[in-house]
């Protein structure tokens, strides 16, 4: 079993700034890699990044991509979504994700474990 944390979500104006972590706890040392999510009102769950827990390899969706990075510390097990230029659009619950495959790591479904979410509000 893995247990996820996440913190940091708030209000924010637009073009500001904000850093989510994310704690994993438990059996972390198998699996294969973290993702975000988000949700926002009245829409489905969608990809933000992901990372490679070993490697440091990273992939982000094109709404996100030069606005958000995604990190990690090993040593910590926590990891990190900064998040800068933020848009009222980015309004949504960040979620974290972690899971054992390599494989589609932008679908929900290929997550094993989830966080309770952390909202995040961005005003126009």
């Amino acid at each position: 079993q893995v247990q996820l944390v996440e913190s940091g979500g708030g209000l924010v104006q637009a073009g500001g700034s904000l850093r989510l972590s994310c704690a994993a706890s438990g059996r972390t040392s198998s699996l294969f890699g973290m993702g975000w999510f988000r949700q926002g009102p009245g829409k489905e769950r969608s990809f933000v990044a992901a990372i490679n827990w070993s490697g440091g390899w990273t992939y982000y969706s094109d709404s996100v991509q030069g606005r958000f990075a995604i990190s990690r510390d090993n040593a910590k097990n926590t990891v990190y979504l900064q998040m800068n230029s933020l848009e009222p659009e980015d309004t949504a619950v960040y979620y974290c994700a972690a899971r054992y495959g390599s494989g589609n790591f932008y679908k929900p479904g290929e997550y094993t474990y989830w966080g309770q979410g952390t909202q995040v509000t961005v005003s126009s």
